[in-house]
């Protein structure tokens, strides 16, 4: 029985330690107990992951919420789940594709015309270290989903958000955007060779800069913005990362990997608590880990990559903006035409819950499209 000790020991003590970590860095529940009744919350890739999770926690709080998804038989069964479970019957899909211009368009347009207000936006969905595929539009996968995307349907919600001031837009980064660099002379990698990796922490760097930028121009509006880093969670996020796809993997290592991410719900916390929280009323252009404001990186910081990549994605996206000077025009239209010859019709991504990883991987951040 003696020999049994150590080893029981041993497991004992790193599954307790492996508790108190997870505990530690789930940052827990959003301590916020406001409602939102009669409140109109758009939420894009909500029909798993940490999408659905906030979807549901905002339907409690009493919120009209409108579940935007490429997945419209998902995006259904989640809405009439969230329905069931919170007895909100103001939880709707509708239908949009983040890799399609012409589909946000039509999302937007959708909203503009059959909502009378939109009070919170969140810029959930995304796709994360999927292979060097093009979205409909000519775009790197990564850096058109996560960034051009949300940087279009938020600036054609812009009107609707500021009558409905207070409102708020709340967009998911993720600790990625630590080590991003945004490459303004290929944006869409038709240069150099694809990295999967380098293309979403650009993608995520750009959705700080764009935080930021957003936030300085809409000063005096009462619409905030801020970005978020939700931790690490356990979502279909980041199948493409090969995570957990070897035996060894899968069978030893899963089980105690699974102690230190958090659940989709856990995960949804700090887009809740940015969506809802008294003590967040008025803050904007910041960046939070989780629920604490932090710091973002130095790049982050840098307010001239902002204003030049808000310049060339208006152009990319093809909305107008004025003065804008004659090299930034050019680049922007160099990206724009070399993406858009190069696009070969690229597979469609697999989107899990920002799309799938194996069921026991996680991911930086959340959400499918």
């Amino acid at each position: 029985m003696s020999k049994y000790i150590l080893p029981v020991s041993v497991f004992g003590t790193v599954f307790g330690v492996a508790v108190l970590l997870k505990n530690h860095v789930t940052g827990g529940r959003c301590p916020s107990k406001a409602t939102i009744n009669g409140k109109t919350v758009v939420i894009t890739g909500a029909n798993t992951g940490i999408g659905k999770a906030t979807a549901q926690e905002l339907a409690k709080r009493g919120g009209r919420i409108i579940m935007g998804c490429r997945d419209m038989e998902k995006c259904e069964a989640a809405a009439k789940e969230i329905r069931g479970k919170t007895l909100n019957p103001h939880v709707s899909a509708c239908q949009l594709d983040l890799a399609s211009m012409k589909s946000i368009r039509e999302f937007a347009e959708k909203i503009k015309k059959e909502e009378k207000h939109v009070d919170v936006l969140i810029n959930n969905a995304g796709v994360m270290r999927c292979p060097a595929w093009k979205t409909e539009d000519g775009f790197d996968m990564q850096f058109g989903v996560n960034h051009l995307g949300h940087f279009l349907l938020t600036n054609l919600l812009l009107d609707k958000l500021k009558e409905s001031a207070p409102s708020r837009v709340i967009n998911l980064a993720s600790l990625a955007h630590l080590v991003g660099k945004i490459d303004f002379e290929d944006l869409n990698w038709e240069k150099k060779k694809f990295d999967t990796k380098q293309a979403y922490c650009q993608s995520k760097l750009a959705n700080v800069l764009f935080t930021r930028e957003l936030a300085k121009r809409l000063q005096g509006s009462g619409v905030t913005v801020n970005a978020v880093h939700p931790g690490v969670v356990a979502t279909e996020l980041g199948r493409h990362t090969g995570l957990h796809q070897s035996q060894f993997s899968s069978s030893v290592l899963s089980p105690f990997f699974s102690l230190l991410v958090k659940s989709p719900e856990l995960g949804a916390q700090p887009s809740v608590y940015l969506a809802v929280s008294e003590e967040v009323e008025g803050a904007t252009g910041r960046y939070y880990d989780v629920m604490t404001e932090k710091e973002p990186a130095p790049q982050a910081l840098d307010e001239e990559a902002a204003r030049r990549l808000w310049e060339i994605s208006s152009l990319l996206v093809g909305l107008e903006e004025d003065g804008r000077s004659g090299t930034v025009n050019s680049a922007a239209e160099g990206q724009r035409s070399a993406g858009q010859t190069d696009a070969a019709q690229s597979p469609t991504p697999a989107v899990g819950t920002s799309g799938s990883a194996p069921a026991s991987g996680a991911a930086a951040h959340s959400e499918p499209l």
